[in-house]
């Protein structure tokens, strides 16, 4: 039977459900809209570890550790871990699962990861090779902004269209049997580059992306936005938000009734100081994890199109005066098989 769906989306045939998730995430992520969502909530930037690096490890191994729980799973129950995270070489996921014994592999899609994540685990189950995977993937601002930007310590000014990295971990479990909503679809994304080389302007760099993938979803599956209940995306921010319900328009779909987008959901964008919103890995992830699982475990929504949004640059390309090539990642989830 051919799954695929167009030249982007696949469409899953068996019952492939995401029956458990958990998210852990800062203290300022849990100060927003979202904050009673989360699973756990750090008292601060370091959660008793001696380096932000090794902190951002225990958040993803304490949420897989709380997604096994909930779910009354055991970790020897996982075929594949599919995890990553924003740091070089993917630490944060090699050192924060170490120690569950489960085959890794590694995933980097910059903000995109976690839907990249959850789209591959339901392609190795619907395809036969497991029975059950863990989608993991996190951010932290400190270490991001260690990486990407300047030292915290040099205290450099952050410009209006700048983005605050979401300090946060989500692990969702994935599997042919239990309850929790199905995943139907997943449209993988193509890399996109329209010239954009400021690292502070991320959202303008990533919403041609998004706005491709989105395309070529409603394309391949026949399916207009009205659709869903809720088409999000994460990580655009306030001035990518903006630029995709215009690029959409311009394709000819409207996306403003239905559509938001993560990094403007976790923070309260008026009263906490974040600038153009939320970015990272763990926007998605804890948005996703605990607000988005909720709600569609509580029938508030029935058909939900999350879509990871990628900037693809590293430090080494961004001094060297490069753009930034994005990349954006659909799934499709469905409190009620079609």
């Amino acid at each position: 039977m051919n799954k695929r769906m167009g030249n982007q989306t696949v469409a899953f045939q068996s019952e492939v459900r995401i029956f458990s998730t958990a998210c852990v995430a800062g203290k300022k992520e849990g100060q927003g809209p979202l904050g009673k969502y989360f699973d756990v909530v750090m008292e601060d930037a370091e959660w008793g570890e001696k380096t932000w690096e090794k902190t951002e490890s225990k958040m993803q191994r304490s949420a897989l550790i709380r997604a096994v729980e909930k779910g009354s799973v055991e970790v020897k129950d996982i075929n594949y871990i599919f995890a990553g995270d924003l740091l070089n070489q993917c630490i944060s996921s090699s050192f924060g699962l170490l120690d569950f014994g489960v085959p890794f592999m590694g995933v980097y899609g910059a903000c995109s990861t976690m839907a990249e994540t959850i789209g591959l685990s339901a392609m190795a189950i619907d395809g036969g090779f497991a029975d059950c995977a863990a989608a993991v993937t996190s951010s932290h601002f400190c270490t991001a902004e260690r990486q990407y930007r300047n030292p915290l310590e040099y205290g450099n000014q952050r410009t209006p269209t700048a983005q605050w990295t979401v300090t946060g971990a989500g692990a969702a479990i994935l599997s042919n049997k239990g309850d929790g909503p199905f995943v139907t679809h997943f449209t993988s994304g193509r890399i996109v580059d329209m010239g954009i080389s400021d690292a502070n302007n991320m959202g303008a760099a990533m919403a041609p992306a998004a706005a491709d993938t989105l395309d070529a979803h409603f394309r391949d599956t026949g399916r207009s936005p009205d659709f869903y209940d809720l088409i999000v995306s994460g990580d655009l921010g306030l001035v990518g938000k903006s630029a995709l319900i215009d690029l959409m328009y311009e394709k000819g779909f409207l996306i403003s009734k239905n559509y938001d987008d993560c990094g403007c959901m976790i923070f309260d964008t008026k009263r906490q100081d974040v600038h153009a919103g939320g970015s990272g890995c763990g926007c998605l992830a804890v948005t996703l994890c605990g607000f988005i699982m909720d709600a569609m475990k509580a029938g508030r929504l029935k058909n939900v199109l999350f879509m990871g949004t990628g900037a693809l640059l590293s430090p080494t390309s961004s001094l060297q005066g490069g753009t930034i090539p994005s990349v954006a990642h659909a799934v499709a989830l469905a409190s009620e098989r079609m």
